[in-house]
């Protein structure tokens, strides 16, 4: 199958990868209303078609921080991409920086920090709050000393949400024995996959988090580790520990509420991404885009505002600036695409996706991407 759009991405990843894997991307929390609302919400937005506008001449770009993004799409930060390809996360920081926009690599990526910044363009890196205090200033000072401009702060995952699909698959909540039968026979009937990932694709280990378990041997070792050190006690005071390392622009993602929004400006932050962790984390909560008018309400003039949840095309990342994003983050279409087939196949997804944001904003008179505002809605929300 020729892919034309995220979900024809969606259909070869699941073909291709071990359903462990492949649940992991596509799965949510509980029973995901969550993760449906993300994507029904945006899908209920109309937009207004103009016509007779003279647009022969677009600007898709953005300034964020002192860089230009070619088009307003960035790559959020999407843990173990490793495990979808070899060498996954390189691999979607080239697609990202060929495409000339941002990739932000996760604390629980398989490549390390150094990894991915020494393979071109250093990323904007992404940060829990752990426990283990020590060894966030290391992953601090590593992350600045490859180069990182920006830190995204992740501050809706205290603790893990509940995913009943990767308790199905096998992925987590397996005894040793039987998850490491499980995922040999996984691996041995997706051949494409064990031939590029587990044989080719090695170390199977978290890079940026690797020294902090010695003894760890396999990613489920690593994970484990990060789920009993995710702190439960973080508080917005918690960012002088981060600043007293870190001196670039603070984003923070995982705010839905216009309070939380508000704390983040006092606490000074130059950035928020409007986000429910994809719909894995608090089962029901409001979608990211119903969420998103009230955060750029409340403290759009204070910060830059983003979003990410639900976009699965160029009209929903127009839909989501018409409503006050500087930007949108995806996480789900670039891991399809990444398992569906490497690199090539995540420049060929951002390139639908600035296409299709392309002809949407030809036919809502848009010409330039930055100053898409609530005019190009057909009802207000």
């Amino acid at each position: 199958m020729t892919p034309a759009s995220v979900s024809d991405y969606r259909e070869l990843a699941r073909r291709r990868l071990p359903k462990m894997f492949f649940e992991y991307i596509d799965g949510g929390s509980y029973a995901e209303v969550t993760l449906g609302r993300n994507v029904s919400d945006l899908e209920a937005i109309a937009l207004r078609q103009r016509v007779m506008r003279d647009m022969s001449q677009l600007d898709m770009s953005v300034e964020v921080f002192g860089q230009t993004m070619s088009f307003p799409v960035g790559l959020s930060p999407v843990g173990m991409a490793g495990m979808y390809a070899r060498r996954g996360e390189v691999q979607a920081a080239k697609a990202a920086a060929s495409a000339g926009v941002p990739f932000c690599l996760s604390t629980v990526g398989v490549c390390s920090v150094e990894e991915v910044a020494a393979a071109g363009t250093p990323p904007w890196f992404q940060l829990y709050m752990l426990k283990d205090r020590g060894y966030m200033r290391e992953l601090l000072v590593r992350a600045k000393a490859a180069g990182c401009p920006v830190l995204v702060f992740t501050v809706d995952l205290p603790l893990p949400g509940a995913r009943y699909r990767d308790v199905r698959s096998g992925f987590t909540g397996a005894t040793k024995f039987s998850g490491a039968l499980n995922t040999a026979w996984q691996g041995a009937t997706h051949p494409a996959w064990l031939w590029d990932v587990w044989l080719h694709g090695r170390p199977h280990t978290l890079g940026s988090v690797v020294g902090a378990i010695p003894q760890g041997r396999s990613v489920t070792d690593f994970l484990s580790w990060i789920a009993k050190n995710f702190d439960r006690s973080v508080t917005w005071a918690d960012l002088d520990f981060v600043r007293e390392v870190w001196d670039g622009p603070i984003v923070i993602k995982g705010v839905l509420d216009p309070d939380d929004a508000r704390d983040a400006v006092r606490a000074g932050a130059q950035g928020i991404i409007v986000s429910n962790h994809g719909g894995r984390q608090l089962d029901g909560v409001r979608s990211s885009i119903s969420a998103l008018p009230r955060v750029v309400d409340a403290v759009g003039g204070d910060l830059e505002v983003f979003m990410d949840g639900g976009i699965r095309s160029g009209l929903d990342v127009l839909k989501a600036m018409s409503l006050g994003a500087k930007a949108c983050f995806v996480g789900r279409a670039w891991a399809y695409a990444l398992g569906a087939g490497g690199k090539p196949m995540i420049s060929k997804m951002l390139g639908t996706l600035r296409a299709e944001l392309a002809t949407a904003m030809v036919l809502t008179g848009c010409n330039e991407a930055r100053n898409a505002d609530k005019l190009l809605l057909d009802v207000a929300l």
